[in-house]
This record gives structure tokens, C-alpha cells and sequence, in this order.
């Protein structure tokens, strides 16, 4: 039976067209597929919104029923399986304006970064994206953004101008650095959604239509992938700070779905990113590595950045977890690649990200270990032997390992916030918790750092 409270929930005359959904009714469990299929979410409550006022009436009758409130627009970055709470879905969110003399954006909470690059494009500018166009902008850049062109722009986050956020009292506050809730603003960028929920922010955009992208992949057991990532981190250490690469390497499986040149194949590829007018030569080194399997680096439209990565865009169970380190060892390396590789117990991918430029420069958000030199992501299976495997396989690089990424620690809250913040930046977060949310109503999403007590 549903309970009075919700009964006055659902049918309040303010909001006669609100859609909540509880267990058993029809369209419940379409409403909480997302693309993470690993993980199963079974609130008590749904509330599909349309706005940041059923925001607010969400938040307001989960504080009083003192239930946990849980956000999910695109279902990409999920921490985990979740019971009971209220789920608040934002996927119906999606107003994105640009403002294009301002150089600008705005974009509501379930908007998805493919969107932003289409509104964007016919001005000329471009959003500070990441690789996968169907990932949700907000969620996104609330775990910082590490976007495409990363290395010359930084953080999506570090270019937020203001946000919308109802906090756990129901109030709608607009945050800006300058506004009265100035340290809630630094709080939501790089600390997720745990101080509220962000139903809109205003994010500048970059002056840049085109740009000299894709990636170089070799065959894995016609290269020596060890030889091939020390190359690539010796390249590394040569090009300018406009220029975002990554290293990735991926067991495919032998599939009949799968392209002919991918099937069965152990692939190791480079990508990259950037503005400048000597990309062709700086990308000449690369070419050195071995024979290519595929090459796909070319000058583009921003529009046809997604296909640098070419990101999976079907939903699929992962889980994954991520290391920011001080430095990549290649023997520390080159054991996490053979742990990963073809002769692992199960598929998994790796990807090592080239940081440095002006991601390490201090800006005024909770975005942490811009210190880092590299970060190490690897994604697998989510049954517990090849969670246990990947973390095996994470603890090789542990001695250089300063940090996680909130961003890239898909399904993995069993690990809580163990290493996603210094100890500094968890201090601050805490103390804003203790403020904006001292009952931890927001406690089932990502980057759950508690209060000071």
C-alpha cells in the first residue's frame, strides 16, 4: 500500500502532472534503465522530473520521510546496486541554450554532452566533453570533466560559470564564486552530487570548430605492448600542453558482432587531441611503433570528435576503477598490462591518460590530484572474481598512486571515498556536508565523504 505521505506527494495541486513511480507500477522499470546494466537500483520512489521545481518537491518529501536521495540522468557512472530511497531520474531535463557572444552555455541536468556539441557547432565553439557523446554534461563535470582537449582547457568543471542546486533543506539556490553559497559552488565541482542536486549550470564553451584527432592502433601481438606504451610515454614528455593523448589497450574478443579487423585481436592504440597546425608532425614518432592496424588520425569537425575514442554506445554491465599517479613506472606497467591482457581470467580494457598542461593548474573548485602525471583506468566484469582481478591488477601501479577519479570509478562503491580526495580537499567537503546536508540525505550517490563527525 502506498503511504498517505506519498498519496499527498504524488497528487499535490501545485504539481498535478508529476510522474512518481513506485515498485510493481507500469513503467518503473523502464524508467530506471540506463546505460549501466551491472547494477541494479531499487528505489522506493521514483521521480521523473521536469523541472527544478519537481527537484525540490522530491527533495523535500525525502528529508521529511527521511529517505536517501539518489540522482541518475544517463546511468553511465552508477556507484552500485542501491535499495529503497528515492531515486530522482533526469533524463526529461534537457534544455541546452547557447549563449554564443558570451561564449556560453546552459544545460539542465539531464542533458547529454552529444547535445552540447551539436548546439555549440554551427557557432564555432565547442563544450569541454568528454569521449562518449551520450554521457550526461552535468554528472560529468560535477567529478571534474576530463574532456577531449583536457590538457589545453583543463577541467569542464574549472569553466563552470554558475549552478542551480536544490540542497537537502528543498531550497532552489543559484551558486556562483561570488554569491553567498560561494564555498557550495567549489563544493559541487569535483565533489559530485553529494551537497545537492544540480538541475542547471552555465559552463563557457571554447572558440574551436575543427581540430587534428583520431587514433593510431597496432596489433598487440605483432607489437610488443610494453615497447609500444614506452614510446608513447617517452613521447609524451616531448609534445606541447595543447596536445591530450591517451594509450589504451583492448582484448577483443572473437565475435561475429565485432568489425573483421578488431576480432580476436589484442589491440593497443593511441589517441589524440589537438588544436594546433603541426599535429601531423608531432604524431610522426608514433608511426615509428610498428606496422598499424587501423589509422584514423586526421584533421575533423569538433562535431566528429566523438570518433577519437569511438566509445561503445549500448548499454553494458562494467565495473571499473582508476589510479592518478606521480609517474608511470614502465615495469609496474608493463605487469599491469600482462594482468590485463589477452591471457587474463576475463576481458578487460586499459587506458592510461596523459595529464599534465592546464589540468594541473590550482583552480577555485574541489577537482583534486591535479598534481598527477598520468591516470590509469581499467574496466571489467562485475561479478566479484574480476573485480577482485582488476584491483589486483590496480595495486601493481599502488606505490606511485596518488588518488582515484571520481569520474572513473564506474560501479566501484564498494571502495566508499577511499582515495578520491587529498586530505585537505575531504576536510573542506566536510565541512560543506555538515552545512548544506548534516542528515547525509544525498548519501547514495558518488563520493560519499560524510560529515566532520
Amino acid at each position: 500500500m502506498i503511504p498517505v505521505s506519498l498519496q499527498d506527494f504524488i497528487h499535490d495541486e501545485r504539481h498535478h502532472d508529476r510522474l512518481v513511480l513506485v515498485p510493481g507500477d507500469p513503467g518503473y522499470e523502464d524508467e530506471l534503465a540506463g546505460f549501466q546494466t551491472g547494477f541494479a537500483q531499487r528505489p522506493d520512489v521514483v521521480l521523473a522530473a521536469r523541472s527544478a521545481e519537481d527537484v525540490a518537491a522530491a527533495v523535500a518529501y525525502a528529508a521529511a520521510e527521511g529517505l536517501p536521495v539518489g540522482v541518475q540522468a544517463t546511468g553511465h557512472g552508477l556507484p552500485g546496486a542501491a535499495e529503497g530511497g528515492v531515486l530522482i531520474t533526469t533524463k526529461r531535463m534537457d534544455g541546452v541554450t547557447v549563449d554564443a557572444e558570451a561564449r556560453t552555455v546552459r544545460v539542465q541536468a539531464g542533458v547529454r554532452w552529444g547535445q552540447v556539441v551539436a548546439a555549440a557547432e554551427p557557432y564555432g565553439l565547442a563544450p569541454l566533453n568528454g569521449s562518449a557523446p551520450s554521457v550526461g554534461a552535468v554528472a560529468y563535470t560535477l567529478g571534474g570533466g576530463l574532456g577531449i582537449l583536457a590538457r589545453e582547457f583543463g577541467y569542464a568543471a574549472d569553466h563552470v560559470r554558475s549552478l542551480d542546486v536544490v540542497t537537502a533543506d528543498g531550497r532552489l539556490r543559484h551558486v556562483t564564486p561570488d554569491s553567498d553559497d560561494s564555498g557550495l559552488f567549489w563544493g559541487l565541482l569535483g565533489g559530485g552530487a553529494n551537497l545537492g542536486v544540480v538541475t542547471e549550470l552555465e559552463i563557457g564553451l571554447v572558440p574551436v570548430a575543427r581540430l587534428y584527432g583520431g587514433s593510431l592502433a597496432f596489433d598487440g601481438r605483432a607489437v610488443d605492448p610494453v615497447a609500444a606504451l614506452r614510446a608513447y610515454e617517452r613521447w609524451t614528455a616531448t609534445v606541447p600542453d595543447g596536445l591530450t593523448s591517451s594509450f589504451a589497450a583492448v582484448p577483443y574478443p572473437d565475435l561475429p558482432a565485432l568489425p573483421p579487423h578488431l576480432r580476436g585481436r589484442y589491440v593497443i592504440s593511441v589517441r589524440v587531441a589537438y588544436t594546433g597546425a603541426d599535429g601531423e608532425r608531432l604524431v610522426a614518432p608514433l608511426r615509428e611503433i610498428g606496422p598499424v592496424l587501423a589509422d584514423s588520425l586526421r584533421e575533423m569537425p569538433y562535431a566528429e570528435s566523438r570518433t577519437i575514442h569511438s566509445d561503445p554506445d549500448f548499454p553494458h554491465a562494467y565495473y571499473g576503477d582508476s589510479a592518478v599517479l606521480s609517474e608511470l613506472d614502465l615495469a609496474a606497467a608493463a605487469e599491469l598490462l600482462a594482468l590485463t591482457g589477452p591471457d587474463a581470467p576475463s576481458m578487460y580494457v586499459v587506458q592510461i591518460n596523459h595529464l599534465g598542461g592546464a589540468l594541473a593548474e590550482q583552480r577555485p573548485n574541489a577537482v583534486p590530484h591535479r598534481e598527477g602525471r598520468f591516470l590509469v583506468r581499467v574496466l571489467g566484469g562485475v561479478d566479484d572474481p574480476a573485480r577482485e582481478h582488476l584491483h589486483q591488477a590496480l595495486a601493481t601501479v599502488e606505490p606511485w598512486t596518488i588518488g582515484r577519479a571520481l569520474n572513473f570509478a564506474y560501479g566501484a562503491g564498494d571502495r566508499a571515498a577511499e582515495g578520491l580526495y587529498d586530505p585537505g580537499t575531504r576536510k573542506r567537503l566536510a565541512g560543506l556536508k555538515s552545512v548544506y546536508d548534516p542528515a547525509n540525505l544525498f548519501r547514495g550517490n558518488w563520493g560519499n565523504w560524510g560529515t566532520t563527525t
